[in-house]
């Protein structure tokens, strides 16, 4: 009985923008939610009072998460058109509306660059940067209709890269330029996008991406990058100790409803990881600036930081 009053409620309020000032009964759909981020990103929405279809491919997964009160398990797997629009036709028929989606499906794939396999390369753009575009261009009209929110978990190594890293990063990179675009291309709509950019927390991505380079030093035995890989294998033993990612939907819950949302969400455990993400963007852009004909000098870069520090005050 209690979903009944949630349903009728839900209808009520799917029309209204999603802001702080709405009523509890927004309407959010939240991909990869059967572990991890995702989890925890649906289980915070369904604790404030918002319905959620939370995104899963497989049928265990999605019968624990129909036992989470206002949370409805919905397979989904973002690499299957069937799947998506099948998505699109429950959440229509369910008449709640949607006013929010959080694209949090993702894979992560670690190898060097002159080894990894093409056909592992497609796979992780098909989850993490064509899962985002596919499933956020078939719930459009459904957020457009609503003035919703939009918001994508990317990763500080969207920003950072290093050895090993550059599949992952790379498909990171385009999550950021994506949100950069879909921000201002919705914008006309109402509708408001963010990224949100994890550091290391506990995920099932771990203990997946360890497996995977495992594989890889199997397969390369006599490769050049083994020592690295070995150690890359050690490190991802340690993704049980890291902390629970709280903090990241937290992050979500912000990006979703509160009237002034961010566009982008640095959500790291560690200042270690804050210091390097922000010194490796500073990097970048003294490296844009460098002996050109229209570089800029000290005074000029420091004003442009100060106005850009107002902008987003």
């Amino acid at each position: 009985m209690r979903r009944t009053a949630l349903a009728l409620a839900a209808v009520v309020f799917s029309s209204l923008p999603l802001t702080a000032q709405s009523p509890g009964g927004s309407v959010v759909l939240v991909t990869g939610a059967s572990s991890g981020i995702g989890r925890k990103i649906a289980e915070a929405m369904a604790a404030k009072g918002h319905f959620v279809y939370a995104g899963a491919r497989k049928p265990d997964d999605l019968a624990a998460l129909d036992k989470i009160p206002n949370v409805r398990g919905i397979k989904l797997d973002v690499t299957s058109a069937s799947d998506i629009a099948a998505a699109v036709e429950t959440v229509r028929r369910g008449g709640r509306g949607l006013t929010g989606l959080v694209n949090n499906a993702g894979v992560a794939i670690l190898g060097a660059l002159i080894e990894v396999e093409e056909k592992d390369l497609q796979f992780l753009f098909d989850v993490n940067v064509y899962g985002p575009y596919r499933v956020t261009k078939a719930f459009a009209p459904l957020l457009i209709e609503s003035k919703g929110r939009v918001t994508t978990v990317g990763s500080i190594s969207g920003i950072l890269s290093g050895p090993l890293f550059g599949p992952y990063s790379m498909s990171k990179h385009a999550v950021e330029a994506y949100s950069d675009a879909l921000a201002v291309e919705m914008a006309r709509f109402g509708v408001k996008v963010s990224v949100i950019e994890p550091g290391n927390y506990k995920s099932e991505i771990g203990r997946n991406t360890m497996a995977q380079v495992e594989a890889a030093v199997a397969r390369n035995p006599n490769s050049p990058f083994l020592p690295q890989m070995k150690n890359m294998v050690a490190a991802m033993g340690n993704y049980d100790n890291y902390p629970e990612p709280d903090a990241v939907a937290d992050a979500a819950v912000h990006a979703l409803f509160d009237p002034n949302p961010k566009m982008r969400y640095l959500v790291v455990p560690a200042a270690r990881q804050a210091e390097v993400t922000i010194r490796k963007a500073i990097e970048e852009l003294v490296q844009l600036n460098q002996s050109h004909p229209f570089s800029y000098d000290r005074d000029a870069l420091v004003r442009m930081l100060d106005s850009a520090l107002v902008r987003v005050k």
